[in-house]
């Protein structure tokens, strides 16, 4: 049950914010990042099983594993931004937050590309 040494996780570490807050609240970020961390590393196994599931698969249809990669890049990408932005609006810096976002964005969009334009070639084949 990972789900349940995730939350005792969060919970604990909750506890020591809240306790850490009224004595040296500069530390609580370390403790939020640091627990996000154990937290990545506790589904790591998952992840690399998920990403092995979609690579038989592709092998299995006649996806192209370059697509599937950038599917796995985009999707690692839209996960880390999302932990940086929780650290960064934990932190208060809701405008460092926002830089990041849009950043990330702007990355996830460009190196879409590739698929959008494979789309459409195929959209237009379609077409009379």
């Amino acid at each position: 049950m990972e789900v349940i040494k995730i939350i005792g996780i969060a919970f604990a570490a909750l506890i020591i914010i809240i306790l850490l807050k009224q004595y040296r609240p500069e530390f609580t970020i370390y403790v939020s990042l640091l627990t996000g961390i154990i937290i990545l590393f506790l589904v790591m196994d998952k992840l690399t099983g998920i990403i092995n599931l979609l690579q038989s698969l592709a092998n299995k249809t006649s996806i192209n594993s370059t697509f599937l990669t950038l599917l796995i890049k985009i999707t690692g990408i839209a996960f880390l931004s999302e932990f940086a932005v929780s650290i960064c609006k934990d932190s208060g810096e809701a405008a460092i937050a926002n830089k990041i976002e849009i950043g990330t964005k702007i990355i996830i969009i460009s190196m879409s590309i590739p698929i959008i334009s494979s789309l459409l070639e195929i959209i237009l084949k379609l077409l009379p």
